[in-house]
């Protein structure tokens, strides 16, 4: 019966997956998932407790996302509203990181550094702890429910929960200071949202990352999806070298027939410790996440059964049709140099060094002017006209400023604020702002009765040795409506 055909069942159409229970292995892949893993939980765990001394005027968390007051402050570091091209910068470098580190290694992001990777990691180690490695947990899976089996499950589960309760609460103290929420939290005192937040990330938490796992990175992700667009037959793979594994037979089948089989004697070592629990040996699959640890796998059968290693290994696709017409194998980090891999990296480097001299020139003084609409301009009994404007006055630096506001361009202008009188009007005043903080200040500026509508410029300068400013063009309306 033809497998598209509606009276087909759907038990036929689809094959239930069941639960992947990995096998510990150990090997410099394994060994450099451990330092992935405990390097990126320490950074996103421990990253809100790092203190920052920005002098008194600034909050001292290294790290914070300031919601209240929009800003954006990382180590040094400190973005505001209006600077959020940067982040746009870091967001473009993490997306050319992603296309090089893709391009050169496959999917090593996905096998080392990926969140849902790092905690899938993290629950697969809590298993290991509480039932054992691969058989045992199988075995307990096929048991029937007992006292003990419920037992274990509980534990097993509470554990699932604090991980995930503490991955909820390290997210929110990227929006607070982490001390003070941590003592709000407990007391019942923090803000709906901040408990809110918690709860959805520990059922997200131990959904996707302890029950779920490789179903996310094989159907929800669609990133494996994207990244197939981006290799090609130069890209650094983990590959079975079926030329030489095939046909695989035991140890004994290849002693008593020799020459009759490949290295591959058919252990399934592969497979056991895959953490998605595909066979690489059918070769390129979307659930392979290039995390090698079937390399570490059968490079330790290899050794004992006497083989040479590089059964699975990294490799391109190019350097495997070399290999099995004969060719001597390729060292994996010669793949790296070449033109596209090169090419992102320059990118990625132009974007970094770009975003840095930014940083270094930009000013911590800034203005910006908004003219009143309605009405543009007022008529005095002298004949004079009035425009008025709103100044916002930005101070980015970590202590109060005194700064200069003054008038260039429209001859015999003169300025006043709605905090001094008309009578002490000039081409110029001084406000204080504020550290790290911005000012308004309601400016009216006045000028003869001949002025035509023309354009002019507030120019502001700081009073201290640094002298920063800037200048912002402007109009000036007038009744005839007319430039000179």
């Amino acid at each position: 019966m033809n497998s598209l055909d509606p009276q087909t069942p759907l038990n036929a159409l689809y094959e239930a997956k069941g639960t992947v229970h990995n096998r510990r292995i150990d090997g410099p892949f394994r060994r450099f998932k451990w330092a992935m893993m405990i390097v990126t939980l320490a950074i996103y765990y421990v990253t809100p407790w790092i203190r920052w001394d920005r002098g008194p005027y600034a909050p001292d968390q290294a790290v914070l996302v300031d919601l209240v007051h929009r800003r954006f402050y990382m180590f040094g570091i400190e973005i505001w509203p209006h600077e959020f091209y940067f982040v746009a910068g870091l967001l473009i470098m993490a997306g050319i990181g992603l296309f090089l580190v893709t391009s050169a290694v496959g999917r090593a992001w996905c096998g080392y550094a990926c969140p849902q990777t790092v905690w899938t990691d993290l629950f697969q180690h809590v298993d290991r702890f509480v039932d054992g490695d691969r058989f045992a947990r199988q075995k307990l899976d096929a048991a029937p429910w007992t006292w003990s089996k419920v037992a274990r499950r509980a534990f097993k589960w509470s554990i699932y929960l604090f991980i995930g309760f503490w991955t909820g609460g390290a997210w929110i103290m990227y929006f607070a200071d982490a001390p003070t929420l941590v003592h709000d939290f407990w007391r019942g005192e923090a803000a709906p949202a901040a408990y809110i937040t918690v709860a959805v990330l520990t059922l997200t938490t131990v959904t996707l990352g302890g029950f779920m796992r490789e179903q996310v990175c094989i159907y929800m992700c669609p990133w494996p999806r994207i990244q197939t667009a981006m290799m090609d037959e130069k890209s650094l793979l983990v590959t079975y070298k079926d030329w030489r594994g095939e046909p695989r037979g035991s140890v004994k089948k290849a002693e008593k027939h020799p020459g009759m089989f490949g290295d591959c004697i058919d252990c399934t070592m592969c497979v056991q410790v895959c953490p998605t629990g595909i066979d690489i040996r059918e070769g390129p699959q979307i659930g392979c996440i290039t995390c090698a640890l079937c390399i570490d796998a059968c490079d330790r059968v290899m050794a004992e059964v006497g083989r040479p290693r590089g059964l699975i290994d990294y490799a391109t696709l190019e350097d495997c049709e070399a290999e099995a017409a004969g060719a001597p194998p390729r060292p994996a980090w010669k793949a790296l140099l070449r033109p596209r891999t090169i090419a992102y990296l320059l990118i990625w480097s132009s974007i970094g060094l770009a975003m840095l001299f930014a940083l270094g020139a930009r000013s911590h003084a800034g203005l910006s002017v908004a003219p009143d609409r309605n009405p543009p301009f007022m008529l005095l009994s002298d004949g004079s006209v009035r425009n008025a404007y709103t100044l916002r006055l930005r101070n980015m630096a970590t202590r109060p400023r005194r700064m200069s506001v003054s008038l260039e361009g429209l001859p015999g202008a003169a300025m006043w604020t709605d905090l001094t009188e008309r009578a002490d009007a000039a081409r110029s005043l001084a406000v204080t702002v504020p550290a790290d903080s911005t000012r308004s200040v309601r400016a009216y500026v006045v000028a003869p009765a001949a002025t035509p509508q023309s354009e002019f410029s507030f120019a502001v300068t700081t009073l201290d040795a640094a002298r920063e400013s800037q200048r912002v063009v402007t109009n000036f309306e007038t009744p005839t409506g007319e430039r000179p």
